[in-house]
């Protein structure tokens, strides 16, 4: 490893690290760091122990938090440490003065313990980390020697944790020729190019994608980076969603952050398309926030704030509802942690053929609507 960023990419973003210590301090009240993975509520983490002689503190953090912490400790605050992995030691000694820091390789010394290891392998991501993937690079979410940029891992999370759902459902798609499919919204397009490369690339489908989205120079640039990176498959337009029609058939409609009504035109094209699988991430559901009203519930309507979050799960409980009344199997989905955004709510709806729609999701579907007073424009062909 000939640098540390890569190196702490490999052992925290790559999930590799056993175990580490941070010894030497530099005028720091620290004295030593140890560093281990562990496991928490399913989820891999690093405890970072921090003792100065007296009391430890624990830290428990995701990987690129405990990346941005140990660069924040060595080498500034610590001249040297050692990390684990089960396929070497590292060492790490502060450089001189202007000179990065030294980096040596040694034997392994340590083995994980079961549990991490299960877990390494059951989150083994669609698009690793560990060698360079085109249009990441282009991105510029990953380095050209494969290396995920630390300020762009949470997109690199989101890109995999958007196709981990895409390949849930893959298989409902057809299995032969080729696969058509639209992105309503499709913005700077990282969710476009990701499609393309697991279904181009990883699944060797022939696929193609259109991508829609009205800012013109977002357009130009998706193009230029599509063609630089011979992608045929794949092509951008700038266009409303509620304008765009195709005479082809579309097997997967993606529609991503489109704002307010915007999406329920996405879903409406869907339907009305026949597409197997509709993967939407609502944004800025204002529509029913101006029609919603019930007496009881006036303690939640009153609030502006309180209004607008139950608006929005209002409005995304009648389209969830709406789909199924067309045919289609629905789940509401968590797409990524609220921590990195606020609209993390993902509808994803899988074409039923032939099953006829029970009367009482008819009848409960106009219930809910009466109870919070609210005609969806989604409703309206």
């Amino acid at each position: 490893m000939n640098s540390l960023d890569t190196c702490l990419n490999t052992m925290f973003v790559e999930k590799q690290l056993i175990s580490g210590s941070l010894t030497g301090p530099q005028q720091t009240a620290i004295k030593r760091v140890d560093i281990r993975a562990l496991l928490l509520k399913g989820e891999l983490q690093y405890q970072f122990a921090l003792s100065d002689g007296k009391k430890v503190t624990h830290k428990n953090l995701p990987a690129q938090a405990a990346t941005a912490l140990f660069q924040e400790l060595f080498p500034a605050q610590f001249s040297q440490s050692v990390l684990h992995s089960e396929s070497a030691d590292i060492q790490l000694r502060m450089g001189k003065a202007g000179q990065p820091p030294r980096i040596s390789t040694a034997a392994p010394t340590k083995k994980a313990a079961a549990k991490v290891a299960v877990h390494d392998r059951e989150k083994r991501r669609v698009v690793p980390g560990a060698e360079p993937v085109d249009f990441l690079v282009r991105l510029g979410v990953m380095t050209a020697e494969g290396t995920v940029v630390s300020a762009r891992f949470d997109k690199y999370r989101q890109i995999n944790r958007f196709l981990e759902m895409v390949a849930d459902v893959a298989d409902k798609l057809n299995s032969e020729g080729p696969l058509r499919i639209i992105d309503f919204g499709s913005g700077k397009s990282y969710l476009t190019f990701a499609l393309y490369h697991y279904f181009k690339v990883l699944k060797q489908r022939d696929v193609q994608i259109v991508g829609l989205d009205l800012k013109e120079d977002v357009i130009a640039f998706c193009n230029e980076v599509s063609t630089d990176l011979g992608y045929t498959g794949l092509h951008f337009e700038v266009g409303e969603i509620s304008g765009y029609c195709t005479d082809q058939p579309v097997d997967m409609v993606v529609s991503l952050h489109a704002c307010d009504t915007a999406t329920d035109d996405a879903l409406k094209s869907a339907v009305a398309w026949g597409a197997k699988v509709i993967l939407a991430v609502p944004c800025c559901q204002h529509e029913l926030f101006r029609q919603i009203a019930n007496d009881i519930d006036r303690p939640l309507l009153k609030h502006g704030i309180l209004k607008e979050r139950l608006a929005a799960l209002v409005t995304d409980a009648a389209r969830a509802e709406w789909l199924e009344l067309n045919g289609y199997t629905v789940q509401v989905l968590e797409f990524i942690d609220t921590a990195h955004t606020p609209k993390n709510l993902l509808i994803r709806a899988v074409r039923l053929e032939g099953k006829a729609v029970p009367k009482l999701l008819v009848e409960g579907y106009a219930a809910f609507k009466a109870h919070w007073n609210i005609q969806p424009s989604i409703d309206n062909r």
